[in-house]
């Protein structure tokens, strides 16, 4: 089996030694950037299977780089948050991000949550879903991971935007638990506390035009649910 390449982006060399080393003993092929500038010279040559990113780097910070490679590639992306800082956490997530995780993590803990990102990737990847699906005035393109809206507008959908949209349209009108989205989303279950589930909500959306909460529809303790009385083959 073809091993996986994971690039770390940190300017911490004592992270990155650590990141490899556990990593690489876990059967992944690693690079490593100290910033932006380095990161994108790996990028410019191959594109890896998964990205763990660092907000606080010299120069561009990791919510900016983050924006830009969403301009260009669905490439899973977990950010290294500070400990107390949920408005990076969530800028994140607004931006493209798939996951996140805060620097206490133990390495055990983030090979978990690359390895279940990784999972997610490759079943988005290998859908048997129908190639296009059209509901209200949108057709969910699964080939080209896009949303087309009837007056053209046409919206380029990150992975976990891809996850949580394919999840719903499976099953329209039914109610999901945060749990159970958390595990089509992340992979992993989620805190009680964690904000990450509706920030992905809100930023679905948007992309759909739903500020009124009508296609999207929270149901109280219990969770979301799509409200799309038919869907239909392009």
């Amino acid at each position: 089996m073809e091993r996986k390449t994971i690039l770390v982006v940190d300017d911490s060399e004592e992270i990155r030694d650590a990141l490899s080393e556990y990593l690489g003993r876990s059967g992944f092929n690693v690079l490593t950037a100290a910033d932006g500038d380095e990161m994108w010279l790996h990028l410019n040559k191959e594109e890896p299977n998964l990205i763990v990113l660092d907000i606080m780097l010299p120069g561009d910070d990791g919510l900016t780089l983050c924006s830009k490679i969403r301009l260009k590639s669905h490439v899973p992306i977990i950010m290294l948050t500070a400990v107390c800082d949920e408005a990076d956490r969530v800028a994140g997530l607004e931006i493209g991000a798939d996951d996140y995780i805060t620097k206490t993590f133990s390495p055990r803990e983030l090979l978990a949550r690359v390895k279940a990102l990784l999972r997610r990737s490759q079943f988005s990847t290998h859908t048997p879903f129908n190639r296009k699906i059209c509901f209200l005035d949108w057709t969910f393109d699964t080939v080209k991971r896009q949303l087309v809206h009837t007056d053209g507008e046409v919206v380029q959908l990150s992975g976990a935007d891809f996850s949580l949209l394919f999840l719903l349209l499976q099953h329209p009108n039914k109610v999901f638990s945060r749990d159970e989205i958390a595990q089509c989303v992340w992979g992993r279950d989620v805190d009680p506390l964690e904000r990450g589930i509706d920030v992905q909500m809100s930023r679905l959306r948007k992309h759909l035009h739903d500020d009124e909460r009508t296609i999207i529809i929270t149901v109280r303790n219990k969770g979301y649910m799509l409200a799309v009385d038919s869907l239909s083959e392009a």
